[in-house]
């Protein structure tokens, strides 16, 4: 896995992952309630499920133990099986912002580097669109951050039930 900034701004995480690229981006986007970590949460009850609905204008929600719900991202860009962009509707307090020009994008790319195997990019931009306090999510590429969910996928692709 490697991390390399573009600017303050903007982070970037990537891995390379052995499949093929459709199987890469269905299992990213099919099971991300498996890979974003239930301890991640903005709900006031632990978290049931998260669902990431695979269409432009749908969401990223968590669904708590009690049905609540906490839509935290909209989804950008949808285009399989290259690029997801969705938007982190989530303030520097760790509240949801309801304000789009407020929120920033990460965007996911899955780049073929042979038949069975696959780059995965993972940048996280404009974050200074969150206003005061915005440097708090420059940690997001450290070791609990965006590092971990992609290490979360990376175990996800060798599992033997989802091979392509």
């Amino acid at each position: 896995m490697s991390a390399a900034p573009h600017d303050r701004t903007t982070l970037e995480v990537s891995i390379v992952v052995d499949v093929p690229l459709e199987h890469a981006f269905r299992v990213f986007t099919e099971h991300f309630d498996e890979i974003k970590p239930r301890d991640h949460n903005l709900l006031a009850v632990p978290i049931a499920r998260t669902v990431l609905e695979p269409r432009v204008g749908g969401t990223i929600h968590d669904v708590g133990v009690d049905g609540s719900t906490c839509a935290w991202a909209r989804v950008l860009a949808y285009e399989p099986p290259r690029r997801l962009v969705f938007s982190w509707d989530i303030s520097p307090r760790w509240e949801v912002e309801t304000d789009p020009e407020r929120t920033s994008e990460v965007e996911v790319r899955f780049d073929a580097e042979g038949v069975d195997r696959t780059r995965v990019v993972l940048e996280h931009r404009h974050l200074d669109r969150h206003g005061e306090g915005w440097e708090g999510f420059t940690t997001l590429d450290q070791e609990t951050g965006w590092p971990l969910y992609l290490e979360r996928y990376r175990e996800l692709t060798r599992l033997p039930s989802e091979t392509a």
